[in-house]
């Protein structure tokens, strides 16, 4: 059975930083494609970052671009989501995804389809 477990959220202030960590077991975890998603209250859940199975390829989301950085140890089967120059815009409950099937190269990353394994999210709060 795969777990994915997030961890690293909560409260800061606008400018600061965090860092989210996403531990997956239940799979080869080298075999995996990460994502975060987030989602705000009353919004859907939209993709914030992927990273590819060795960690060289990210993709991020517009909103995100140059604050955000999305990493992978594959030794410690666990994902993180560098996240600086919080803004309250950023609050959310960002969920961490994966999935061990190759993405069709005529499907956009951010398509919340392409993942199989959620976990149960963390809360980002940003505010003063």
């Amino acid at each position: 059975q795969v777990q994915v477990v997030e961890s690293g959220g909560g409260l800061v202030q606008p400018g600061g930083s965090l860092r989210l960590s996403c531990a997956v077991s239940g799979r080869t975890f080298s075999r995996l494609l990460m994502a975060w998603f987030r989602q705000a209250p009353g919004k859907e859940r939209e993709a914030v970052a992927h990273i590819n199975r060795s960690g060289g390829t990210t993709y991020y989301s517009d909103s995100v671009k140059g604050r955000f950085i999305h990493s992978r140890d594959n030794a410690k089967f666990t994902a993180y989501l560098q996240m600086n120059s919080l803004q309250p815009e950023d609050t959310a409950v960002y969920y961490c995804a994966a999935t061990d099937r190759p993405i069709p190269s005529n499907v956009p990353w951010f398509n919340k389809l392409n993942y199989d394994y959620w976990g149960q999210g963390t809360q980002v709060t940003v505010s003063s």
